[in-house]
């Protein structure tokens, strides 16, 4: 009977990732991830979960590291005028880092989560690959990219081939489990309430500073009250009127200014990207299915490999191109191929 450790946050997903496995056939060890000190409620209802499905549950504590790979480097982003996606990061650092390392210790051959994703052997690849999940609308490979390509046959995710959530809660349900119509967390959890812009202006040291609204051609037009307030594509809540709708077009970190203009000036078809991750390897140039967002849909683009980064061209234009967010690659099966930064 092969071990897994399967990563539990006390949702639907993780726990029914439990009973799937179990109905496979492993041995599985639930674990809790510290990452922010507020678990204690959570790490209660994983318990019972565990006590009821009889498998054994460890807590790690992670706090010095999740500070250090994730909230540090949100505060540093945000810091330079960039928006980043802390999900990437802890997935990449936290969730199949260090959580993969404990697996290894406790003499796990695999880890499992309640991702709706799908692992598989490709023999188009010749290799296990991330693939899209069956449940188009919750796919969460946008945010899995950076997971080393060694892994992945290492990886289970149970939930992949499950096409609504309602199938999930289901089985929560069948299996007498409260959880069953636990709701969804959609935020991101080391913020309170969502509410980002009060914990940067609690966490930064240096404060955001006022400076000025322009148009591209140096225009003024009024004043904003620090850059973190502002979003690329952003249209309302500016505080300026003009003879046309306007919308944040750039953020400029060096001049501390936030630019504005028309709508069609938020499209763009090229982009760089850094800190790159390849789950499969084709060559300094290729043609592939990107997206610069997670709500965003696949548009075909060639991507350049250069010696910091790729260029990245869509064959159509996109809208409110990001600094911070990534740039996730797909073959035409929804197979990823890899992301980076966009820069």
């Amino acid at each position: 009977m092969e071990k897994v450790l399967l990563g539990m946050s006390g949702g639907v997903d993780s726990t029914v990732s439990a009973i799937i496995l179990k109905e496979r056939g492993y041995e599985v060890i639930g674990c809790t991830m510290i990452l922010n000190g507020k678990e204690k409620e959570t790490i209660k209802d994983v318990k019972k979960m565990c006590d009821i499905l009889k498998i054994p549950h460890y807590t790690f504590d992670f706090k010095k590291e999740f500070k250090c790979y994730v909230i540090n480097k949100f505060i540093e982003e945000y810091k330079i005028a960039r928006t980043p996606n802390p999900c990437v990061e802890c997935n990449k650092k936290m969730k199949f880092g260090l959580f993969y390392e404990k697996a290894k210790e406790l003499g796990c051959k695999y880890i499992a989560t309640g991702h709706y994703a799908k692992i598989q052997f490709s023999d188009k690849y010749n290799r296990y690959v991330l693939k899209k999940s069956e449940e188009e609308k919750k796919d969460q490979t946008y945010f899995l990219y950076g997971i080393p390509k060694e892994e992945l046959e290492h990886i289970i995710f149970p939930l992949e081939n499950y096409k609504n959530k309602e199938e999930i809660r289901k089985i929560a349900k069948e299996n007498k489990l409260a959880v069953s119509e636990k709701k969804d967390s959609q935020e991101i959890c080391f913020i309170e309430n969502d509410n980002y812009k009060k914990f940067l202006i609690q966490n930064m040291k240096e404060k955001p500073k006022k400076g000025n609204i322009i148009l591209k051609t140096g225009e003024i037009l009024g004043k904003h009250n620090g850059l973190i307030n502002y979003t690329i594509g952003q249209r309302k809540g500016i505080g300026i009127s003009y003879k046309y709708p306007l919308y944040v077009v750039d953020l400029d970190y060096k001049n501390n200014e936030v630019i504005v203009g028309k709508e069609e000036e938020l499209y763009s078809k090229e982009i760089f990207a850094k800190d790159l991750n390849f789950q499969i390897e084709l060559g300094e140039e290729f043609t592939c299915f990107a997206k610069i967002r997670y709500r965003a849909k696949e548009e075909k683009a060639t991507v350049k490999i250069k010696k910091d980064g790729a260029e990245v061209k869509f064959f159509e234009p996109q809208r409110a191109i990001t600094k911070g967010q990534s740039v996730v690659f797909y073959d035409e099966e929804g197979i990823v191929l890899g992301g980076g930064i966009i820069s």
